[in-house]
């Protein structure tokens, strides 16, 4: 890797993602050769938000290579509730671990804590900004479902607020993909996000329904509207469940069309989905396990040996 910490997908280059990745698939096949490698050290956890896969997955990443966790827990039991600034948690944090994993409501918040602390930091998502450590394992259930060039995939839902969004879109422009955008006209991409992507070559095909593209689709990447991020209730019902994807919806797809979801999910993939091949949201949650522990095992050191 580049550098010590990983708080965008824009720091990564091709390069980088295929460093990972390959290491994620011999850890995959052999998660036993692995078991000690970072025995002794310490991960520290720093949640800000509600979390359930991130957090578990990185605590099963560094506990399978032999290390283990120290968690701050509960914001409401906290020093946060006595006014403790995040460059100050942030410090003392880094006296107690080998690496942070931090999530926060505010975005920018990884960046700014970033410059506060000497050890690995890793952004666990930052409000509606980025999300990489989850980037990473969606390349890897790409890569390993269609392919990660001559791709054409569907990126559909919430897709202003989306952090995983924006951190896959930004990542993919490291790859021959064709990305299309598919969302609500008040729920698109943001328009520095489209600038962006538009300055790395990629081209940006946004539409409001899927019907017209789904056949020509590898990957459909699904996600939920965020209600937690809606300054306003009313915006949110307006949107609310305007996208639902089920099994007769995908009878227009090719049979080796490949879903995915960030999850948690709520009613935009419809249960009947988890039954067909198309579905791998599962298979690609169970790929954070793999991946983060290729990415703590080469930003704790020792990643080439």
């Amino acid at each position: 890797m580049r550098q010590d910490h990983l708080v965008t997908s824009k720091q990564l280059s091709r390069a980088d993602v295929e460093a990972v990745l390959d290491r994620a698939a011999e850890i995959d096949a052999d998660p036993g050769a692995v078991a000690d490698r970072h025995a002794g050290s310490l991960l520290g956890l720093l949640f800000f938000e509600p979390s359930t896969r991130t957090k578990m997955s990185f605590e099963a990443a560094i506990k399978r290579l032999g290390g283990d966790t120290v968690d701050m827990g509960a914001v409401d039991a906290s020093s946060v509730t006595k006014g403790e600034s995040l460059a100050d948690t942030v410090r003392v944090a880094a006296g107690y671990a080998d690496a942070l994993v931090l999530r926060h409501p505010r975005q920018g918040a990884a960046t700014m804590a970033g410059e506060f602390v000497n050890v690995p930091l890793i952004n666990a998502g930052d409000g509606a900004g980025h999300h990489p450590s989850q980037t990473l394992l969606d390349l890897y259930t790409i890569q390993e479902n269609a392919g990660l060039d001559d791709l054409t995939i569907g990126i559909m839902g919430d897709l202003k607020y989306g952090r995983t969004v924006h951190s896959l879109s930004y990542a993919l422009t490291n790859f021959e993909a064709d990305q299309h955008f598919i969302s609500p006209e008040s729920l698109q991409l943001p328009r520095e996000v489209v600038y962006d992507l538009h300055l790395e070559g990629a081209t940006v095909r946004e539409h409001e329904g899927y019907e017209a593209i789904l056949p020509s689709l590898d990957v459909l990447y699904v996600t939920r509207i965020q209600r937690e991020r809606f300054p306003d209730e009313n915006e949110y019902q307006q949107v609310a469940g305007e996208y639902r994807i089920d099994a007769d919806a995908l009878e227009a797809a090719e049979d080796d069309l490949t879903v995915m979801h960030p999850l948690p999910r709520v009613d935009e993939i419809a249960p009947d989905v988890d039954d067909t091949d198309h579905a791998a949201y599962f298979e690609q949650a169970h790929n954070g396990v793999p991946v983060r522990m290729a990415l703590l095992d080469m930003l704790l050191g020792d990643g080439d040996e």
